[in-house]
């Protein structure tokens, strides 16, 4: 498996297939304002950071992307997914989002859940997933929405994210998803009385299902990685990354 390529202190790109008409990065925490225990580079409003520290984080972010418009979301662990062609005049409650209009920077937020970049060369998509949204079926529909042909080159990536060592969950976690897919047991190894899940092979295995063929994993770990990564899991009070994907105007 390939390394993800850290590009400066504040991006990390994806280690997928290139293509040349496609821009897609995931933000560190490094490189922003913020003070502890949002330090520093938070680009979310609802964490209860100093909004100003935000909005110069937001700033920061779109200087180095050199790109001006950035659509963010009300993340809500929905199954919607938003298309859009142009900046919304609000932002919408969505968990993913998919356009194919040049120039628009789709983002989701994580700190501990999947972001998963789609793309063709053609169209791009971007999905906030944490277990409810995979269980739910935010990658389905999606992929459902915004991808007419599965192999037509689409390929995904799935970024920073928690790994199954840290992902502690309840045994009616387990039983939900081996309901909905038997096979999924295998992604669910005992711990004392809980389990650990492993959600990047689970959305790797539901974006296979679904056509998706060329599917790259991040392999890094928000838990583990303090320096680099926000973790809702490990520290609670904490900031979000985001992962951004556009088509190049």
């Amino acid at each position: 498996m390939m390394t993800s390529q850290t590009i400066d202190l504040a991006l990390i790109q994806p280690n997928w297939p290139s293509v040349t008409s496609v821009q897609a990065y995931t933000t560190t925490r490094q490189g922003g304002v913020s003070l502890p225990p949002y330090d520093s580079l938070n680009l979310a409003y609802h964490v209860e950071d100093n909004p100003q520290a935000v909005s110069q984080n937001r700033q920061l972010l779109a200087q180095r992307l050199q790109q001006s418009v950035i659509v963010w979301l009300d993340q809500q662990h929905t199954t919607d997914c938003l298309y859009v062609d142009s900046v919304p005049q609000q932002i919408s409650i969505a968990d993913a989002v998919w356009t194919d209009q040049p120039g628009l920077v789709l983002s989701v937020m994580t700190a501990d859940c999947l972001p998963i970049l789609l793309t063709n060369g053609k169209r791009v998509c971007a999905i906030h997933a944490g277990w409810r949204g995979l269980l739910d079926g935010i990658i389905e529909n999606s992929v459902k929405q915004c991808v007419t042909r599965p192999g037509d080159g689409w390929q995904a990536w799935i970024g920073p994210a928690i790994s199954a060592k840290f992902f502690e969950v309840g045994d009616e976690v387990r039983q939900a998803f081996v309901q909905k897919h038997p096979a999924f047991d295998q992604f669910f190894q005992p711990h004392g009385d809980k389990w650990l899940a492993d959600l990047a092979a689970m959305a790797e295995q539901i974006l296979g299902l679904q056509g998706i063929k060329t599917i790259s994993q991040s392999g890094l770990c928000s838990y583990a990685d303090a320096k680099r990564f926000y973790s809702y899991r490990r520290d609670g009070e904490t900031g979000r990354m985001a992962s951004l994907i556009w088509l190049e105007s």
